[in-house]
């Protein structure tokens, strides 16, 4: 049987946490066909919520307590997950708000979804069957809305519905294994949230999004607030240029060898080439620029040196890059067909962006600066 821990980040939450622990342990727990536990990641709280848990923990032998080092939710999260994984041998693992603000009843389809094979759950608000509280004011509700729509834009995951959520299922083995919890960005903030589930959704094979109705808390407000939001917010730029950043080498020397490309292509034309050669010129110009720049620049760390490699590649860059040219040419020509010459400046940008370039850009990475991988 899969032991799945919910690890429940609490300060100071005597208000609210017992009662979360009754309703999991005698209204969710029961109908999960898991092994299910119950850890509390406490930083070392003053209003006594340390002593309800140890007291609950009498009771229930998978109720669990663990004091955080280091300040702030992530660290927090980062010191459960630690003990869950190392102390308690979890298979897989929950992040879980006890505020109220994730209601218990939402824990089993996470857990059945993992158990029916994710690797990755997630807890959506913004997918059928989820929601935010109605009682937040319009302008709250706005900025949560297009804040996740802002990060989904920037670490370009538009088939994800909620990466800020903190309701998260995490496998173990071959997700959170892999990520260096350590070294997690902002983990004295909620930014944390960010960079931890966008390295596990680059480890996880399959990630599911349940429905989540998320509420307000039970008591007090919400902790969370405008330098967060901007902490966040920066979070999720700098890692989407980070993961980018070779697409967006990719696509400036791209741009350049548009430029040679159309800088050519209309002086070919000025000249009266036929169609056929006009396009195909003035494309092999463009990748010699190509190949040139992405070898000493975009692909550095996979840069071809040596003349002998240098002149193979460049070979193996020409025939790779025949689709290209074989694309341009076809649909080019079909331009001058249905537009005639005197088009060939607007048809070009979107032969480019909308065929050559995600070719090229797979043909790269995969043939010519493609990275061996060794065996131990």
């Amino acid at each position: 049987m899969k032991k799945v821990v919910i690890v429940m980040a609490a300060w100071n939450e005597a208000e609210n946490i017992k009662q979360m622990i009754d309703t999991l342990f005698d209204e969710v727990f029961p109908k999960i066909k898991a092994d299910m536990h119950l850890l509390v990641s406490d930083n070392h709280s003053t209003d006594g919520m340390t002593q309800i848990v140890e007291k609950e923990m009498e009771k229930k032998k998978n109720l669990h307590i663990v004091q955080q080092t280091g300040k702030g939710l992530g660290n927090a999260y980062v010191s459960g997950f630690k003990y869950a994984v190392e102390k308690l041998k979890a298979d897989a693992v929950m992040e879980m708000d006890a505020d109220g603000q994730h209601p218990p009843r939402f824990v089993q389809p996470m857990v059945e979804a993992y158990l029916d094979g994710a690797n990755y759950v997630i807890g959506s608000r913004y997918i059928p069957g989820g929601s935010v509280p109605k009682e937040w004011a319009t302008f709250r509700k706005a900025v949560s809305y297009f804040g996740n729509l802002f990060i989904r834009l920037v670490l370009v995951k538009p088939s994800i519905h909620d990466l800020t959520t903190g309701f998260r299922l995490t496998q173990v083995e071959g997700v959170l294994d892999k990520i260096d919890l350590d070294n997690l960005m902002e983990k004295e903030r909620f930014a944390y949230k960010v960079d931890l589930i966008y390295q596990s959704i680059k480890n996880a094979k399959k990630v599911v999004e349940v429905p989540l109705e998320f509420r307000p808390r039970i008591t007090d407000k919400s902790k969370f607030n405008t330098k967060e939001m901007i902490s966040t917010f920066r979070l999720a730029v700098i890692l989407g240029i980070r993961d980018k950043a070779k697409f967006i080498k990719f696509g400036t020397v791209g741009f350049a060898g548009y430029l040679v490309n159309a800088s050519t292509l209309w002086l070919f034309t000025k000249w009266a080439f036929p169609s056929p050669l006009a396009w195909g010129l003035s494309t092999e110009f463009a990748i010699i620029n190509n190949f040139i720049f992405n070898n000493a620049w975009t692909f550095k760390p996979e840069k071809i040196t040596g003349v002998s490699m240098l002149l193979k590649k460049f070979l193996q860059f020409n025939l790779t890059s025949a689709g290209a040219l074989l694309i341009q040419v076809v649909f080019g020509s079909i331009s001058d067909s249905l537009f005639g010459p005197e088009k060939r400046q607007l048809a070009l940008p979107f032969i480019i962006l909308f065929v050559v370039l995600p070719y090229n850009y797979f043909m790269y990475n995969k043939v010519i600066w493609k990275v061996k991988k060794t065996s131990a």
